[in-house]
């Protein structure tokens, strides 16, 4: 599981055996749990235990760093 971002606390990783599923992080703070899918744009599959504020900075920084995830995303597994 490649950290492929780390950015305040937040990690942002992609699981080595979901390459058959289109673009998408986890993230983890703490207890918090979250799947952003990248493709075809950036929209929250799940999150848990993180409050609104959370989820809101999760979305900033997946739009901020999106070319970065994409990148990451295409030379970890293509």
């Amino acid at each position: 599981m490649p950290t492929v971002l780390e950015v305040s606390g937040y990690k942002f990783k992609f699981y080595s055996n979901e390459n058959e599923e289109p673009a998408h992080v986890h993230v983890t703070k703490g207890d918090g749990n979250a799947k952003i899918w990248l493709l075809p744009a950036p929209s929250e599959e799940y999150s848990y235990n993180f409050m609104i504020r959370e989820r809101r900075d999760i979305r900033r920084l997946v739009n901020q760093n999106y070319q970065t995830l994409i990148q990451a995303w295409n030379e970890y597994f293509t």
